[in-house]
Formats: C-alpha cells, sequence, structure tokens
C-alpha cells in the first residue's frame, strides 16, 4: 500500500513538472530576434491606423498624436513569411498645460502576416485580423492563438513606455501627469 502511494505522489510531482515545462516553452517561444526584425513594421502600421480615429484629433491645440506597441504572444517564420500572434495597446496623447493628455486608446488582439520587404530592409505586413466585438471574440482568439497565447490576452498591458514616448515627443519633463480629454 505504501509503494502505492509513493508512485501515485511520484506521477503527481513528475504531472507537475511537465506542466511547467510546457508553460515556460509557451512564455520562452518567442523568438527575440525574429520579433526584434518585425515588430516597427508591426507598430508603424499600428500609428498608421490609428490616425485620423481620436477624439483628440478634433482639438487642434493638443496636436495629439497615436502611440503604439505591440506584444509578441506567438511568432512563426515559414517560407519566407511571418505570422506575429500579438497583443497591442494604441493611446492617444496630447498635451495642455505642460501635463500630458491621454484622450483614448485600446488593447486589441491581432494576428499579423509579414513577409521580408528586400526593396527597403526589414519587413512589410501583408495582412491582419482582429476579433469580432462581442459574440465570437472568445471562439476568434481561440483559433488564432495558442493556449498560452489566449491565457495572456486578458493581461493589460502597461502605458508607461507609451507615456514616455509621448512625453519625449512633446517636450515634457519625465514627471509630468497625465490627465484625460
Amino acid at each position: 500500500m505504501t509503494s502505492v502511494r509513493i508512485w501515485g505522489v511520484g506521477a503527481g510531482a513528475a504531472a507537475v513538472l511537465v506542466a511547467t515545462a510546457v508553460w515556460a516553452q509557451g512564455s520562452a517561444g518567442v523568438d527575440a530576434g525574429l520579433w526584434a526584425e518585425v515588430r516597427p513594421a508591426i507598430e508603424a502600421r499600428l500609428v498608421a491606423q490609428a490616425a485620423g480615429t481620436g477624439a483628440g484629433e478634433s482639438e487642434p491645440a493638443l496636436r495629439s498624436r497615436w502611440f503604439c506597441r505591440a506584444e509578441a504572444l506567438d511568432l512563426m517564420e515559414s517560407g519566407g513569411q511571418v505570422r506575429a500572434g500579438i497583443n497591442t495597446l494604441c493611446l492617444e496623447y496630447g498635451e495642455r498645460g505642460g501635463a500630458l493628455v491621454e484622450c483614448g486608446g485600446a488593447q486589441i488582439p491581432q494576428v499579423v502576416r509579414l513577409e521580408r520587404d528586400s526593396a527597403h530592409g526589414g519587413y512589410r505586413v501583408l495582412s491582419e485580423e482582429e476579433p469580432p466585438d462581442g459574440e465570437g471574440y472568445g471562439r476568434w482568439t481561440a483559433d488564432h492563438f495558442s493556449r498560452y497565447a489566449e491565457s495572456r490576452l486578458d493581461e493589460e498591458m502597461e502605458p508607461t513606455g507609451l507615456e514616455t514616448a509621448a512625453r519625449t515627443h512633446f517636450a515634457l519633463p519625465a514627471d509630468a501627469p497625465v490627465r484625460y480629454c
């Protein structure tokens, strides 16, 4: 009876170790070098698409501008093309009275497909997809992301880097407050 208990505990411990290894492999599964190559094209595309969509743009004195960041969740290269499952955060900032003014934004998962742009170096975006609002969102994310990546989609992306970039852009001090439109 004792040997059965020991075997059961040993099997349980082995299962926990395997599950932990699979989880850790998922988190380390993004090729940092490839991500560094494709990220600029993705983030430039995000900024370009956001332009003209913000509430702050209706107030010219704010001189608002979009700032976007992408986080790689799944990244695969095959046949000269890259498929990037990403989480994106885009925020619209302006400046008023020495303060950074946030006028809008969104965090949205996407799947972006890219190919190497031999004429200009780097990569160019071929297509992107994002989930529908409301019904269908869960099915779409389950169909387009690995289980590990899907589990990270609900994590709120921090705006700190975007706030820093916006303060630099508007020549504001690092401790300039953030206000809302």
